[in-house]
């Protein structure tokens, strides 16, 4: 009898298995507990007996020892408050430590795209736009903080699972894994293109055959420092590069106003020139949006604060986004000011080969580029690896049912398939970095493609699906408004970006003209 009881609920699990083959984890692991009940059955009685031995030999002992079990208790839990107020003093962090945070989380390389993006836009209307997509920005993110004390789970993939389910969770998987990817390409292209610039200063013969340097500087930039760095076993230790990264920007906006006021490039004007707005607005806002992407971070950020509430983390959010704001707009301004309708998607493209102070300024940006890459690579891999799990080894993923954020994952070792998946995905980004010369196109694509739906779309449709309100509430109507302008521009953007992609004709071994005039007269004086 037991025989066929075991065998009955073995093939019963059988089945269920097989048809919920979607199942979360905690399904998949009741599964587990019901044979393994059925299969050790017959162990019961003895296993009884066993603990209820155990059970009276313990109240023995408590009985001996009650006194001083009940001293070590009340020690214990005063040895636990002060410790755990030391520790919250010590780790958590205060409103402008959690400002300071989330400021290096949002200013990044992307702010030299800005001076592009207000020439694609117009000046005047590019600056307006760059106003509303902070302020869109700022709510979203407030947005999903929100999401989360609904849902009580305060992590992205959390928010997206607790709204839509597991088809939530794969869209997000599936956009967060192609936003690093395509900046992890981006990164490629600029370091490219900025460290063969110093190269060519020194030895100028090179200058003859800039694609051949470009690519020599980024397979021995991908296989010397990128794949090491990608390999650390422990990345959190990376994260304290941010100062460094953030420090480096600055030094680079600095450098860049310098220039503006010093008058050492003297662009002639065209009808382009002081444009109010132009046509290409849609690319222009993938741009900008990409620059002040930093949702996968929000819940990292709200989590580390000290005395965490909405009021609090409204506060740190205006703040970070104020003066991200502030950063973007003094690169869009300086650097537009500069060269006007000549504006490169990568600003430090347009001062030329031979000025040393910005040839520094682009081995400080090559250094925080290289230390924000592994970063989005490790990202890009927990997705990999989470999708291998459930699709290709058939087992439960802790991401799925689970409360975390496979960024905020960075200290697990490096298996032998995850060193695999990390070479792929690192060699993939050094391939196909290569077919374009064009640092804006990249930009564009990824802010159309990747940046708005993780930025607006999911927010918002989160925020819809858990709001108990109507669809058209004074509550929902703020959040609908954002899903609808993020699904427009993104659909426009893609029907106006990608036909262009393959006939682009951007380059970066271009002289500009001025830098040529300033070489011939330079020449001509010596």
């Amino acid at each position: 009898m037991n025989d066929s009881r075991r065998n009955t609920a073995t093939e019963f699990s059988y089945i269920l298995q097989r048809q919920g083959s979607d199942v979360s984890a905690a399904e998949a692991y009741a599964f587990n507990d019901f044979n393994n009940l059925m299969k050790n059955d017959h162990q019961t009685h003895q296993q009884q007996g066993q603990q209820q031995q155990q059970l009276q030999l313990q109240q023995q002992q408590q009985q001996q020892r009650p006194q001083q079990s009940s001293q070590q208790q009340q020690r214990q839990q005063q040895q636990r408050a002060g410790g755990g107020d030391a520790m919250s003093g010590d780790t958590l962090s205060s409103l402008p430590q959690a400002s300071f945070n989330y400021i290096n989380s949002i200013v990044g390389s992307c702010v030299i795209g800005i001076p592009y993006a207000l020439h694609r836009a117009g000046f005047g209307l590019g600056l307006v736009l760059l106003i509303l997509v902070a302020y869109i920005t700022d709510y979203s993110l407030i947005l999903m903080v929100r999401c989360g004390h609904i849902c009580g789970r305060f992590s992205y993939p959390g928010i997206m699972e607790a709204a839509y389910g597991k088809y939530g969770y794969y869209l997000l998987s599936l956009l967060q894994f192609m936003y690093p990817f395509l900046a992890m390409i981006s990164y490629n292209v600029v370091v490219g293109d900025t460290l063969s610039k110093v190269l060519v200063r020194f030895f100028p013969s090179w200058g003859d055959s800039m694609g051949a340097v470009r690519l020599g500087v980024v397979f021995f930039v991908t296989v010397g420092v990128v794949v090491p760095l990608c390999l650390y076993k422990n990345v959190s230790r990376l994260a304290r590069a941010s100062f460094v990264s953030l420090a480096c920007v600055v030094f680079i906006l600095f450098a860049v106003i310098l220039k503006l006021m010093s008058g050492d490039y003297k662009v002639t004007d065209t009808a382009e020139s002081w444009r109010f707005a132009n046509s290409d607005l849609i690319p222009a806002t993938g741009i900008m949006v990409f620059a002040f992407m930093c949702h996968h971070n929000t819940f990292l950020v709200y989590q580390s604060m000290r005395e965490a509430t909405m009021e609090r983390w409204e506060k740190v959010t205006h703040i970070s986004i104020g003066f991200a704001w502030t950063v973007a707009a003094l690169f869009g301004i300086a650097g537009y000011s500069t060269f006007r309708a000549l504006s490169q998607g990568d600003l430090l493209e347009n001062y030329c080969w031979d000025d040393d102070l910005m040839n520094f300024s682009r081995v400080l940006f090559s250094v925080s580029i290289l230390l924000t890459f592994p970063i989005e690579c490790f990202v890009s891999r927990e997705i990999v690896r989470a999708l291998v799990h459930r699709f290709v080894l058939k087992e439960p993923i802790s991401e799925f049912t689970q409360d975390k954020d496979p960024s905020l994952e960075k200290g697990a070792e490096i298996d032998e398939y995850s060193k695999a998946i990390t070479l792929a995905i690192v060699f993939s980004a050094f391939i196909i970095s290569p077919m374009t010369d064009c640092l804006g196109s990249v930009l564009e694509l990824n802010g159309l493609l990747a940046a708005i739906p993780l930025a607006y779309i999911l927010p918002g449709l989160a925020y819809i699906q858990m709001e108990p309100h109507a669809l058209f509430s004074r509550e929902k109507l703020p959040a609908l408004g954002l899903v609808v302008f993020g699904a427009v521009v993104t659909i426009l953007g893609a029907a106006v970006l990608l036909p262009g992609l393959m006939g682009d004709d951007c380059r970066s071994d271009i002289v500009m003209g001025y830098c040529k005039h300033e070489s011939q007269n330079a020449t001509m004086r010596n």
